[in-house]
């Protein structure tokens, strides 16, 4: 059973109101295919079709015991009446609208975005093959590719709990990487300790050590290059350092809250949860993002989102948030091993895969 799954839906009428289909592709966050189906529906609206690809989705996700799922559509009605930033007009919707909100309500965590039409080719290509044979449609399962494991190189500053958690997922075969070096800003710290009862390189480069921060920045660039470090991946890290050229967009951190909002300098750990209580936020979240030279900002890779309570405290709001972070970091991770992250005008594309870049970023 799948604990997070990706779905891709489409719908479509030829005629509106004319013949209609649905269809729906579920991957796990690695991109292995897990089912693709379409649904031939006889005459119905575009708006149905797209209701009925949700509906089945959620229900086939269901089926594989998913408790989280991300669902993207090329219909931006659909997207923004799911998030609640349309209203839903038309009598014959609003029952299949209520429908799949209460569908999504039983995952422990949902998501709907909007994707454009050509990152959502294998899910309008279902439609078109139920449309054309006026039939139900099953695409076989993808064989699983391989993936060449990209060499991480871990940055801590404490206890270490995201590097665990990457150790895991490596061990589990749900991340294609390898940990090159963990590079800690501090000698006495829980992180150094796991890391190095793993067997793994460990290097400590401490802020006092070096006459500036360029001195300090040089001697990570060292390191990282000496380890053939392809992906900098910060997990606690609370160290400014100066990104050398030949890792933009190579060095990733994760936040524990949705940017824009709760970060810059000073907005680190409980700094972060007790803001998002203070200012009466509903929900909350992380973000994973591609550094550059200034605080929490560089494009949005992946964020995922988790409720508020009124009861929270900080502890108990970051335990809630860690969770997520444990399938976010990863998946992102993941999604650059396998080359489908592309950054353009200072934001990220997320490939499908079968348009995958030619090597990694």
């Amino acid at each position: 059973m799948a604990e997070s799954i990706i779905a891709h839906i489409d719908g479509g009428s030829r005629g509106n109101p004319g013949p209609a289909a649905s269809a729906f592709v579920l991957t796990d966050p690695r991109g292995k295919q897990l089912q693709a189906k379409a649904f031939f529906l006889g005459e119905a609206t575009n708006n149905f079709a797209e209701y009925t690809a949700i509906h089945k989705a959620l229900e086939a996700a269901r089926s594989l015991g998913a408790g989280q799922i991300t669902v993207y559509s090329d219909s931006e009605l659909l997207v923004r009446q799911i998030n609640g930033q349309y209203k839903v007009k038309s009598e014959q919707i609003r029952p299949l609208f209520a429908q799949a909100i209460a569908m999504l309500a039983e995952f422990e965590n949902w998501q709907v975005r909007h994707v454009f039409r050509q990152d959502n080719k294998k899910a309008d290509e279902l439609v078109n093959r139920a449309l054309d044979g006026k039939k139900d449609v099953e695409m076989k399962v993808d064989k699983a590719k391989k993936v060449k494991p990209v060499r991480l190189g871990v940055l801590i500053s404490g206890g270490g709990t995201t590097l665990i958690n990457l150790v895991e997922c490596i061990k589990q075969g749900r991340l294609d990487a390898e940990i090159a070096v963990v590079i800690s800003s501090r000698s006495a710290v829980a992180g150094v300790e796991k890391a190095k009862a793993a067997s793994m390189n460990v290097k400590i480069i401490r802020t006092k050590d070096h006459p500036d921060i360029d001195g300090f920045s040089k001697a990570i660039e060292r390191e990282l290059v000496a380890a053939k470090v392809e992906l900098v991946v910060q997990g606690g890290w609370l160290c400014l350092w100066k990104i050398p050229e030949r890792y933009d967009n190579r060095v990733m951190n994760i936040h524990p809250a949705l940017l824009p909002s709760f970060g810059g300098q000073g907005m680190w750990g409980h700094h972060v949860h007790e803001a998002v209580l203070k200012t009466g936020c509903k929900v909350s979240g992380c973000t994973v993002h591609f550094c550059t030279n200034e605080y929490d900002s560089g494009p949005v890779i992946v964020q995922r989102c988790c409720p508020v309570k009124d009861d929270d405290t900080p502890d108990t709001l970051a335990a809630r948030v860690f969770e997520q972070e444990c399938i976010a970091y990863p998946e992102a991770i993941q999604l650059f091993a396998e080359g489908r992250l592309a950054v353009e005008g200072g934001r990220v594309r997320i490939l499908s895969q079968g348009k995958t870049q030619a090597g990694r970023i």
